[in-house]
C-alpha cells in the first residue's frame, strides 16, 4: 500500500530532511507545498501556494487528492524573533494558516489518515519563565501567548468524529540546513565561524553563563512523523522528540572550532544578531574567495542570529537549565536517538558540501 506525504513548510529544517527521508522509503510518495520551490528531488512533486491564501490553498491539495499524511511544519515568524513569540499578530497569522489548509484536506483528501504537527519547547514557557527540569507533556498549559494552542485547539476540533489522528511533536533547538530559515542555529555557527576566520580572530564562543540544554536532529524528527503515522500508541498524542542526550555549549564548542578550521579561542561575549549583519562586505569577500553560492547573509542566517544569542545565552550569567524528558516516547514506542555533537558536525558538513559556509 502506498502512503502520500504533504509536507506543509517544505523549505524549512524539517521540511527539508523530511522530503529527503520519505523520498528514498518504499511504499511512500511525497508532496511539498509552500511559497518557495524546496530544492528538486528525484520523486518528489511540488505544490506551489501561500497558506495564507485560502483558495490557493484549496487549489493545491485540489490536484493531490491522494494525500494520506500530513507533516505540518509551516511556521510565521516576524522579523523581531524573540518579540514576536508573543505577538497576537503572529499567533493570528499560524492560526489561519493551519486552518485554511485543514479546510483544504477536508474538501480535498478523503483519503487522510494522519497529520503530524509541529510545537516546541515554548510550549512549557521557556520563552517566559524558568522550566522545571525535565519538562513534562502531561504538565497543564501555561497561560502565555503562543500561536500553539489555537492552533492545537483548531486541531482536535477538526479531528474530532473523523477518521484520521493527529501527533504533536515538540522538538528543541532543530539542526539541519535550510536556506533562510528564522531558527538554524546551524547557519549561525558556520557562517559566524567564516567571518572570523576571514578576519583572522578566533572563534571565541560569544554567549554567556554555563547550562544544560539539548537538541533534535532534524532527521530524527523525519523518522518520528514516519513511526507517529502508523503507530496507534501515538494516535491524539504529544511527544517530545530529542536527541536523548545534552549539551553545555562551551564544552562543545573546542568540536567545533576543529571541524571549521579556526582556533577557537577563549570565550567572548559578543550579541551575534547586532555584531555580524553589518559584515556583509567580509562575507562577500569569503564566498568570492572559496568560490561559495552567492547568498547574503540575510538570505543565509537571517533571524537566526537572534536565535543563536537567545540559545548561547548571551547577556546570561546564570541561564536557567533548559530539558525536556524523552521518556514517553521512548515508552510509546519511538526508541530512536542521535548523538548531538556528530549531529552538529554531519550538518556543518552538509553546509560545506553545498557550498554555502568554506
Amino acid at each position: 500500500m502506498t502512503r502520500t506525504l504533504l509536507i506543509a513548510g517544505a523549505t524549512g529544517l524539517v521540511g527539508q530532511a523530511a522530503a529527503e527521508h520519505f523520498a528514498a522509503q518504499p511504499g511512500w510518495s511525497v508532496v511539498t507545498l509552500s511559497r518557495r520551490p524546496p530544492p528538486a528531488r528525484p520523486g518528489v512533486r511540488h505544490l506551489p501556494a501561500d497558506l495564507c491564501d485560502a483558495a490557493a490553498c484549496r487549489s493545491a491539495i485540489a490536484a493531490a487528492p491522494e494525500i494520506t499524511h500530513v507533516l505540518y511544519a509551516a511556521l510565521y515568524e516576524k522579523p523581531s524573533l524573540l518579540a514576536g513569540w508573543t505577538d497576537h499578530g503572529q499567533i493570528d497569522t499560524n492560526l489561519t494558516m493551519l486552518r485554511n489548509l485543514l479546510d483544504a484536506l477536508e474538501d480535498h483528501a478523503p483519503g487522510l489518515r494522519h497529520l503530524s504537527l509541529l510545537q516546541g519547547t515554548k510550549a512549557y514557557g521557556s520563552h517566559v519563565r524558568r522550566v522545571p527540569v525535565p519538562a513534562k507533556e502531561r504538565w497543564a498549559r501555561g497561560g502565555w501567548p503562543i500561536f500553539y494552542w489555537p492552533q492545537e485547539d483548531l486541531l482536535r476540533e477538526r479531528q474530532r468524529g473523523r477518521d484520521w489522528a493527529f501527533t504533536i511533536l515538540r522538538p528543541q533547538i532543530i539542526l539541519g540546513h535550510a536556506v533562510g530559515s528564522p531558527m538554524n542555529i546551524v547557519a549561525a555557527i558556520g557562517v559566524y565561524a567564516a567571518l572570523q576566520r576571514e578576519a583572522g580572530q578566533p572563534m571565541a564562543f560569544p554567549g554567556g553563563g554555563r547550562y544544560v540544554n539539548a537538541c533534535s536532529d532534524s532527521r530524527l524528527i523525519a523518522r518520528a512523523v514516519a513511526w507517529a503515522g502508523t503507530a496507534a500508541a501515538a494516535a491524539n498524542e504529544t511527544f517530545n522528540v530529542v536527541n536523548g542526550d545534552v549539551l553545555l555549549w562551551q564544552d562543545m564548542w573546542p568540536a567545533l572550532a576543529q571541524a571549521l578550521d579556526v582556533d577557537a579561542g577563549e570565550p567572548r561575549p559578543l550579541q551575534l544578531a547586532e555584531a555580524m549583519p553589518p559584515l556583509e562586505e567580509r562575507w562577500q569577500a569569503v564566498g568570492r574567495r572559496h568560490g561559495l553560492r552567492p547568498t547574503t547573509l540575510a538570505q543565509l542566517v537571517g533571524s537566526s542570529w537572534q536565535f543563536a544569542d537567545r540559545n548561547f545565552a548571551y547577556g546570561q550569567a546564570a541561564p536557567d537549565h533548559r530539558v525536556v524528558s524523552p521518556v514517553k516516547l521512548r515508552q510509546a514506542g519511538f526508541h530512536d536517538c542521535h548523538d548531538t555533537e556528530e549531529a552538529l558536525l554531519y550538518w556543518l558538513g552538509r553546509m560545506r558540501q553545498g557550498r554555502y559556509i568554506p
